[in-house]
């Protein structure tokens, strides 16, 4: 099952939430994927573009809410579930056959989303308290229109995605009690990290083996990923129980063996993918490229519980290699997909797929390298800055304006 195709309505409808591709009004909302990843992308860049300037130049952000918390906020609650819902609203409609929430009801679910940046980035206008409110209305909204659809479709096994917003939404919340309190443990960054780790190793485990072996049979290879088994199921229990033991116990010495047990799986995983044949398209390999973090990552928990590196390391590890990597990878293939490119990277999305990967690389570098500290995390931020600007750059216009004929899919 691929997310390259067309825009094409689907075969039912719903009284209660008007669906079906919007005819009359912007075009910017007439699929969920085009403001979604056009605002979740401008904002990567603003977002770490204040984040430099801060540390740059000392000046506060957010007011009493803290620096710090803002950009750990909206590096896991703002940008990315704004990439995740542009997914979301493109795929579930492809999964379950209903139509996709477009036009007036996409542009409320949008404001919801922009509305909460605001109210995050200026919370002492409001106060801290009303600021989260604003904030926490967007994941449970997403989560409301993806169960909906999923269980009106009867698409049970994609119950697991729901389940993943449902603990994003939480989450978030947890976030928010944390900060407010003063008392922020870390525990909320883990579990939302983890949990956009899960959606990876799902979605990732149905889209990548599909696009790869499409894009083989294409070009006459004869040897193909291997289809979803026994074995990938028991890669994802063993992953869903390390995380959680990450989440819960971090520095307990069980968590370690749990972490390297699952990066093991997923490396076997990724290599019955046979990535390396899809050297030649970088639309395709950068998924690959990305999925690669998963075990890198669940190593780097191994390693960070028994203390070889920092959490921090362990959460950019993950957070930028596998969660950032994989949306970029993402985006630009929906946004040719479903606007009629052609399904293959230009030289500026080569780019920014080397920019996002060096990213992913050089900020835990940073922790493990204090006396490179600074070079680095300038680097590390700018090379993400590139990475998202560039996205913006090229993809905007395709996500702006009407859609081509498609000339290639797989």
């Amino acid at each position: 099952m691929t997310n390259d195709l067309p825009e094409t309505s689907a075969n039912r409808t719903s009284r209660a939430m008007p669906r079906g591709l919007a005819t009359t009004g912007p075009i910017l909302f007439s699929y969920g994927f085009r403001p979604f990843f056009l605002g979740g992308g401008a904002w990567a860049v603003i977002v770490m573009v204040l984040w430099i300037g801060a540390l740059t130049f000392g000046f506060s952000i957010a007011g009493d809410y803290g620096s710090s918390h803002w950009h750990a906020h909206e590096m896991l609650f703002g940008f990315t579930p704004a990439i995740l819902a542009g997914f979301l609203l493109t795929a579930v409609p492809n999964w379950t056959g209903r139509l996709p929430v477009s036009g007036r009801p996409l542009m409320v679910l949008f404001a919801i989303w922009a509305i909460g940046r605001m109210a995050m980035l200026s919370p002492d206008v409001i106060g801290a308290a009303p600021a989260a409110v604003v904030d926490a209305l967007f994941l449970p909204s997403l989560l409301f229109i993806c169960a909906r659809e999923v269980i009106a479709g009867h698409k049970w096994a994609d119950l697991k995605v729901v389940g993943g917003l449902a603990a994003l939404s939480l989450a978030n919340i947890l976030f928010h009690l944390a900060v407010i309190d003063g008392d922020h443990s870390g525990a909320t960054n883990r579990l939302a990290v983890a949990t956009y780790v899960m959606l990876v190793t799902v979605i990732g485990g149905r889209i990548i083996p599909s696009f790869t072996r499409n894009w083989l049979n294409k070009f006459g290879y004869k040897t193909f990923p291997v289809p979803y088994s026994m074995f990938d199921g028991l890669a994802l229990i063993a992953a869903l129980i390390a995380l959680g033991a990450w989440v819960a116990r971090p520095d307990h010495p069980a968590t370690a063996i749990l972490a390297g047990m699952a990066g093991l799986l997923h490396a076997i995983r990724l290599y019955r993918w046979r990535g390396w044949n899809t050297w030649a398209e970088k639309l395709l390999l950068i998924l690959h490229v990305a999925y690669a973090f998963v075990p890198l990552g669940l190593f780097g928990i191994a390693l960070g519980t028994i203390g070889l590196i920092d959490e921090l390391s362990v959460l950019h590890l993950l957070s930028v290699g596998v969660i950032a990597s994989m949306m970029i990878a993402v985006m630009s293939r929906v946004s040719r997909g479903h606007t009629g490119r052609p399904l293959t990277a230009s030289p500026m999305a080569t780019l920014s797929y080397a920019a996002i990967v060096l990213a992913a690389v050089l900020r835990p570098l940073a922790n493990l390298l204090p006396q490179f500290y600074e070079p680095l995390i300038a680097s590390a931020g700018l090379s993400w800055v590139l990475a998202f600007a560039l996205f913006c750059y090229e993809c905007g216009p395709m996500l702006l304006r009407v859609r081509r004929k498609a000339r290639g899919a797989d």
